[in-house]
């Protein structure tokens, strides 16, 4: 009698269980996937190869409803200010102050679109609750109006700080007036005096790093020691030291603060200028325009502590993008079945997870380009996996993984993960929540759980190998016993059934990815709708 009445209780407790679960995912599938402080998503909203049509803004603003969809909150759009030519990336940039506005550099709009359709991006990604990061480039100016005379030293291009000749006069191209703009926004025009270095000698035609000679002139000692000193990168490289700069840039941020409605910045090429200065910009920022902008910047370094140096002497009020975990990843998806338990070994992620934004690939790290990082094609789904899914750290979405690159040595016709991609960005927002196990023993088949929490109850297992068919056997919690789990990414077609003392047998398939969620859970039907 007594084992009856137990076995009632348990019945009675398990349609409760149900009852509560059903009304959970009533509740919770009429809710759209909503932008907030949970499980914050950022896409880089470009790649190196994307049309040069001036269409590009109008692009992303036809795409903010199917990105809203996947669980995207901000999108890093390409730089907006005048290149040096038509088809000028932002990155060569001209005018900070000209924004698609005036007819400069032979076209009005820049490569991306008028400044009307920024505006108009910017204003209906807003509507629907989507923030706007700002690519921000202060290290150079390109394509000078005209020529100046001035002193130089030829240095050693890989030895900055070894001089290659005595100081001669030089004719380069730092000449700025912006006749285009008339003074509107800023009087300010750019000189000889407002540059550290050149690399082109107009006088003898001639291809080198000129250091600029003259009273306070020299590179920034507050930047990468990288080839000595890394302060010049490019183009006609900016004097940080010289007051009228330091005020124009100042007064430019102030500027973009008010005339668009943007959430955040990236601040390109961190270790190329003084990072006093970019302390200074910051602090303003956060004074002015930006006390809650997001802030991330470019520090392109492997090792950790450089890193963690960057980030002390920025007071730690900005984020950097964790480029020694790009380099694990990258690593061990070339290596013979690499080490997977080692895969976040000596990375920002690890050490400083709040300051880390982690990412996959970006437009400079695409074939072809400086910065160009191989990651094989079939680790792709199990490094966005490792990013999206996991409770450290704040993933960035490549725009060509999740829709293919346009050129380059190596186009992508389209999408990498298989086009699984935006089904790991929905896991993220509706399962990724609560605590977390990891399942880290096996050199070549990892795993985690994620528990979920008061308002995401479902959670997830995951479980990666980069080399045979494998399992994991992971504990999901006691109050999942007898549910069935199945594979969201459809790579597997097993049933786990959970055991009475809520472990599951989880598998997966040879040098692939599985993530796991119960088969009632809410938006599992959503997972695989189209973009």
């Amino acid at each position: 009698m007594l084992s009856f009445l137990n076995g009632c209780l348990k019945i009675r407790r398990k349609a409760k269980k149900w009852r509560e679960i059903e009304d959970i995912t009533a509740h919770l599938e009429k809710l759209p996937l909503e932008s907030g402080s949970e499980n914050m998503l950022i896409i880089q909203g470009f790649e190196w190869h994307v049309p040069s049509d001036q269409r590009h803004w109008q692009r992303l603003r036809k795409a903010l409803p199917s990105l809203k969809e996947i669980g995207v909150d901000n999108i890093w759009i390409p730089p907006g200010c005048k290149g040096m030519d038509p088809s000028g990336t932002g990155y060569d940039v001209y005018d900070l102050y000209d924004l698609g506005e005036f007819d400069q550099k032979g076209t009005r709009a820049t490569r991306w679109g008028p400044k009307e359709d920024l505006q108009a991006l910017v204003r209906a990604a807003q509507n629907i609750g989507i923030g706007i990061y700002w690519d921000t480039v202060l290290n150079h100016k390109a394509g000078a109006d005209c020529t100046e005379k001035f002193l130089a030293v030829k240095v050693d291009p890989n030895q900055r700080n070894t001089e290659l000749s005595e100081p001669e006069n030089i004719s380069g191209w730092v000449g700025f007036d912006f006749e285009g703009r008339g003074g509107r926004y800023s009087a300010m025009k750019y000189h000889w005096q407002h540059f550290t270095g050149v690399d082109w000698d107009d006088m003898r035609q001639q291809h080198a790093i000129y250091k600029t000679v003259g009273p306070n002139k020299g590179w920034s000692k507050d930047v990468s020691d990288e080839k000595g000193n890394y302060d010049y990168l490019m183009f006609a490289n900016l004097d940080y030291s010289q007051p009228e700069v330091r005020a124009d840039i100042l007064n430019w941020v102030e500027w973009i603060g008010t005339e668009l409605p943007i959430r955040g910045m990236r601040i390109d090429a961190a270790k190329h200028y003084s990072a006093n200065f970019q302390r200074m910009f910051v602090e303003h920022v956060r004074k002015t325009v930006g006390t809650d902008y997001f802030l991330v910047g470019e520090y392109w370094r492997g090792e950790v502590q450089l890193l963690l140096n960057y980030l002390k002497l920025m007071n730690y009020e900005l984020s950097l993008f964790d480029v020694p975990l790009l380099g694990r990843l990258s690593a061990t998806s070339q290596a013979d079945k690499g080490d997977m338990r080692r895969i976040f070994k000596g990375t920002l992620v690890q050490q400083s997870a709040k300051h880390a934004v982690t990412f996959v690939g970006n437009h400079d790290t695409q074939p072809g380009q400086s910065l160009e990082t191989l990651i094989m094609p079939f680790f792709k789904p199990l490094a966005y996996a490792l990013i999206l899914l996991r409770n450290q750290g704040q993933p960035c979405i490549f725009y060509g993984d999740l829709y293919g690159l346009n050129g380059g040595p190596q186009p992508w016709p389209g999408p990498s993960c298989g086009g699984k991609l935006p089904i790991l960005m929905r896991a993220r927002k509706l399962y990724a929540y609560g605590e977390q196990r990891e399942y880290m023993n096996r050199r070549n088949c990892i795993g985690f759980v994620r528990y979920g929490d008061y308002q995401h109850p479902f959670g997830l297992a995951c479980v990666l190998s980069n080399a045979t068919a494998s399992y994991k056997r992971m504990y999901v919690g006691l109050g999942h016993a007898g549910e069935t789990w199945t594979d969201i990414l459809q790579w597997r077609s097993d049933l786990v059934i959970i055991d009475c003392c809520g472990y599951g047998l989880f598998p997966v398939a040879a040098m692939s990815v599985s993530v796991w969620v119960n088969s009632r859970a809410p938006g599992r039907d959503f997972l695989n709708e189209p973009l």
